[in-house]
């Protein structure tokens, strides 16, 4: 029997006519507003050329310093299968009249085209860690059909960008939506149109320029202004911001979904058991079952994260057991608590790189976590945290506590701010039982590392870097690691 005409009659699926390759030089046409000189398709979209990678589309997008024009040629020999250009050009290329608006064009066709759930994600601390995290439990649970945004793609850049990158054939997609200035995430949230939102938590990081953390909260809560009729807003029940937040997501017609330890909380903490490799075993309780799951990241600041992972998970209509599994085996991310043993006398240490940022709330929580390490002896380098304003001194000499509270034997202070918190342990009897932190403030990168050095790292030691990005402790979490000199 001839089978060919069986395969004839087999039934076509939706997805049989959503495009394999990313785009097509046609649909880059169409969606963008120009002209193409060529057939192509792409499988990646790049706006860096030094990222660039075979078979991406280069973006020239021109800045306040630099034209991406200029780098054509060097796209072209990483193996760019296409440039987007605002000139004549004689490589296969996609003409316009301004790269940047065909970037957002081409992310807002992006975001049309998709049939894919989507979540954004914003707050003050932990986005990046959280949209990964829900990222993780959503490719589980879909095998691998999840899309989200990279490092921190979370401007008016990075939001088009990593929509233009989104699979057509996505069945989940994870923004993340970052702002320094109200109605920034307002502009950004109407791109990525989320059918959940997820504000993590709100604390005074860029109160430089907001000025009060109720303004904070507002700016945060304009992510509910985008969300798709239906959806969801998932809230921190435990936020002092919670009933201002809530009131936000339900003037847009949102629905409210609450997570923490608050007894009102939709998916609620029950019970935290510390694991044996200083993760955490978790019970929630989501109003129609209770889920007990493990989070191998340690800290009570991962534990709140994993709520707002469940209630994403769920409102998606994703797989709880999935998300569980992922978060089990998600490990810390560069700059935002990577883990690693480093070489130290007599044996190893533990490094925690925590060096990508800070605010008042995260130093607070991961200093907690450092006091609760299994260590001989504890060591932070602290790096300043920036955008404070006024507020700066007072947060930065606030830190005396939680450092005490720490049990932290020597502390490394990077940076002017932190002039503050150490006039702070300079003080006769600061610290915890009148025992005083001893410290070295230094005024540069170079300075700590010498520092460390000069103090010397033992075998079972626990060194924690934290500091805002702009400071630059990844350099000295390069040299502690033994990757630079």
């Amino acid at each position: 029997m001839n089978a060919q005409p069986k395969l004839l009659q087999w039934p076509s699926l939706a997805k049989d006519v959503e495009p394999i390759a990313l785009w097509d030089a046609i649909a880059l046409a169409r969606a963008a507003k120009g002209t193409a000189n060529s057939d192509f398709a792409v499988s990646g979209v790049e706006i860096d050329s030094r990222d660039v990678q075979p078979g991406d589309l280069f973006f020239a997008l021109k800045g306040e310093t630099t034209d991406g024009h200029r780098f054509i040629e060097m796209a072209m020999e990483k193996g760019a299968s296409a440039v987007v250009v605002d000139r004549d050009c004689d490589r296969p290329h996609l003409r316009v009249s301004d790269t940047t608006e065909a970037l957002e064009r081409l992310g807002a066709a992006s975001r049309d085209r998709t049939k894919a759930r989507i979540v954004g994600v914003t707050g003050s601390v932990g986005k990046t860690g959280v949209k990964e995290a829900i990222f993780a439990a959503l490719d589980r649970s879909s095998r691998g059909k999840a899309h989200r945004s990279v490092k921190s793609y979370n401007n008016h850049v990075g939001v088009p960008l990593s929509l233009a990158r989104m699979p057509a054939r996505s069945r989940y997609g994870v923004f993340e939506m970052g702002m320094n200035h109200a109605g920034e995430i307002a502009a950004l949230t109407r791109q990525v149109r989320p059918h959940v939102a997820v504000i993590t938590t709100i604390a005074p990081a860029h109160i430089e320029m907001l000025g009060s953390e109720e303004a904070i909260a507002d700016a945060k809560a304009e992510i509910f202004e985008g969300v798709e009729p239906g959806g969801a807003a998932i809230i921190p029940a435990d936020s002092p911001h919670y009933e201002r937040l809530r009131k936000a997501a339900e003037r847009c017609g949102v629905k409210v979904v609450s997570f923490g330890k608050a007894d009102h909380a939709s998916v609620r903490l029950l019970d935290v058991v510390k694991g044996m490799d200083g993760g955490s075993l978790v019970t929630v309780d989501m109003g129609d079952r209770r889920v007990c799951y493990t989070v191998a990241m340690p800290g009570a600041h991962w534990v709140a994260n994993s709520l707002a992972v469940m209630a994403t998970v769920r409102e998606v209509g994703a797989d709880l057991g999935a998300a569980g599994l992922a978060l089990a085996e998600m490990a810390g991310l560069a700059g935002r608590g990577a883990r690693m043993e480093i070489a130290a006398k007599g044996g190893s240490a533990l490094l925690i790189d925590e060096s990508y940022n800070a605010n008042p709330a995260s130093m607070a929580a991961t200093l907690e976590q450092l006091g609760k390490e299994s260590a001989t002896r504890r060591i932070a380098v602290l790096g300043a945290m920036k955008e404070l304003g006024s507020h700066g001194p007072g947060f930065h000499a606030g830190l005396a506590e939680p450092l005490a509270a720490a049990g932290v034997d020597y502390a490394v202070l990077v940076g002017e701010e932190m002039a503050a918190l150490a006039g702070e342990l300079g003080k006769p009897a600061a610290g915890a039982l009148g025992k005083a932190t001893p410290f070295a403030h230094c005024e540069t990168v170079a300075q700590a590392v010498e520092a460390v050095r000069s103090f010397g790292l033992e075998g079972g030691d626990a060194v924690l870097v934290k500091g805002s990005n702009s400071v630059g402790l990844a350099k000295l979490v390069a040299v502690l690691a033994g990757k630079e000199d």
